[in-house]
């Protein structure tokens, strides 16, 4: 055994994030509070992590041979790291010491040649093969569970993989590994005046390649709302070879290659590195928070304002109970956080323009909503106002509470806006069919498009002692079916992985999946690239 890659921070084996960081003791206190008196059942009482020297996995099953044993490491600490990813389901798990399915190896090859090597010892010895990023997952993407088919499982962790290789200043775009975490990355184009302009909320966690292999969602509430409009190319080395795609910014050249491999989750091959366009960093941006009597007001005034021809940077709809969640409200109303944003020029006028269009749909305008700033571009990020900051900072507070036997877990997908009331009302229908106890939905629109929205809803509850798996799949399931059913797509940013496939299923063209299944034949002919994840592992039981 050896442990070639060490990095400068410890993660935590149980819960989100850095060995040392958790939600502060007022932001704990808070919701302890509001939670005891809203879902009743006395005050809530902590349980304490495992210990690291607590957890017992089974045995490896499949070690590596000796030619990779340099970038292998079979410690009880890097398997248990790559066990699981951070839904809540993962969690419940991990914070009481249960690592089911961990990998027999982890293995960080740290060139494109490493991972060649891996992929064809593993398609000899037919053991699973299951792409690592930042390991954020919340659709059961990077957990090993394969079947009788597979003599074990690897997980393959990029991260070693790590840096902004080239910037492209006359085209902006840059040449970036596929393991660098987004502070990494952004960090390195700071000195340039440029950026990605990529913020999931996972952002301090993860990867780029982890973005593009589960067609992340980012920062822009409008137009680049994806990571697939980022990526200009990419290096992809699979059981068959390595592909490399052409640096064009569009192309009529038959079907886009680059878009096979963009959502794909690693079930095709390991993306090791891609040119993505950049943008100059802000400089000038406007921002207001309006008011609406409900959600759905608020919802036809965004509506309004992305049909008007008008992109805002950020244009998030929070309804009450999401508003006192984020510390941007108190609930008494439905709220519209706006912003436009430029490198150039001032945008008051855009902002004037779109709060035009929400009065007339019955927004209200409070006092100092309004705001204009202007920074060199160099500094503190233009969109670190207090709802981002409660954005990156909301895993942690969700640690907290899944100690405290709170269930708490998110659910999004996006619609037309003709179906958006529907759907709305199908999700609280679905979660209330549940009777689970006191409990309340939150909502939110994170994304926003001229044809439809993307609502985003967390439903929280207690969650009965040691029941918190058999309570997260009802729930899933309820939810999800819901969704699909009333029009909407299984997941609009979180991806597919293990947990979303058999929902996925029901909104993809049976032809389509005889299509992907014929592709993952002729780039995995063995089939040993992250089974289960997008196509169903035959083998495998849950």
């Amino acid at each position: 055994m050896s442990t070639p890659h060490v990095p400068a921070r410890r993660r935590k084996l149980w819960g989100w994030g850095y060995e040392g960081e958790r939600a502060s003791a007022s932001a704990v206190a808070f919701a302890e509070s509001a939670l005891s008196a809203l879902l009743g059942g006395g005050p809530l009482e902590r349980r304490e992590p495992p210990s690291e020297d607590a957890i017992q996995l089974a045995p490896g099953r499949a070690l590596p041979p000796a030619s990779l044993a340099a970038f292998s490491d079979t410690s009880t600490r890097a398997r248990a790291l790559h066990a699981l990813g951070r839904s809540y389901r993962d969690l419940a798990r991990a914070t009481r010491g249960v690592f089911p399915h961990p990998p027999d190896a982890v293995l960080f090859p740290r060139t494109e040649a490493e991972v060649a090597q891996v992929l064809e010892a593993a398609s000899s010895a037919r053991v699973a093969v299951v792409p690592f990023g930042g390991g954020t997952s919340v659709s059961g993407g990077v957990e090993p569970i394969v079947g009788g088919a597979y003599r074990g499982a690897w997980s393959l962790d990029l991260t070693a993989m790590s840096g902004v290789v080239e910037i492209d200043h006359e085209s902006l775009a840059a040449r970036i590994l596929a393991g660098t975490l987004g502070p990494d990355l952004e960090h390195a184009l700071r000195p340039s005046g440029l950026s990605l302009r990529h913020f999931p909320q996972s952002f301090e966690m993860s990867t780029l390649g982890g973005w593009i292999a589960t067609r992340a969602g980012g920062h822009f509430a409008t137009v680049y709302t994806h990571i697939d409009d980022l990526v200009e190319a990419i290096r992809v080395v699979t059981p068959s070879g390595t592909l490399a795609t052409r640096r064009l910014p569009g192309s009529g050249a038959g079907p886009q290659p680059e878009r096979m491999f963009v959502g794909s989750e690693g079930a095709l091959g390991i993306i090791t590195e891609a040119w993505v366009r950049l943008f100059q960093r802000p400089r000038h941006r406007a921002s207001a928070t309006l008011r609406f009597a409900d959600f759905m007001q608020g919802a036809r005034a965004v509506r309004a304002i992305v049909q008007s021809g008008l992109q805002p940077a950020n244009a998030r709809l929070l309804d009450g109970p999401e508003a006192i969640m984020s510390g941007t409200g108190a609930g008494d109303a439905a709220l519209l956080l706006l912003a436009f944003e430029s490198a150039e020029l001032s945008q008051d006028a855009l902002l004037a323009q779109a709060i035009d269009v929400a009065r007339a749909h019955g927004a209200a305008l409070p006092e100092g909503a309004v705001r204009s700033t202007e920074t060199d571009g160099a500094g503190r990020e233009a969109t670190a106002d207090a709802y981002k900051g409660a954005f990156f900072r909301a895993p942690y507070l969700r640690d907290e509470l899944v100690l405290r036997g709170i269930f708490v877990e998110t659910y999004e997908t996006a619609v037309p806006w003709s179906g958006l009331q529907a759907l709305d009302a199908a999700v609280r229908a679905a979660v209330a069919s549940l009777e689970l106890g006191p409990s309340f939905v939150a909502a939110r629109l994170t994304h926003v498009y001229r044809d439809g929205a993307a609502p985003y809803y967390t439903v929280i509850c207690r969650a009965p002692d040691r029941g918190e798996v058999a309570l997260a799949d009802r729930v899933k399931d309820a939810v999800t079916r819901a969704i699909v059913e009333a029009g909407g797509t299984s997941t609009h940013h979180h991806a597919v992985g293990r947990d979303v496939v058999p929902y996925y299923e029901r909104e993809r063209p049976d032809l389509f999946a005889r299509a992907l299944e014929a592709a993952k034949r002729a780039l995995d002919p063995n089939g040993v690239m992250n089974p289960g994840a997008l196509l169903r592992d035959p083998s495998a039981a849950r």
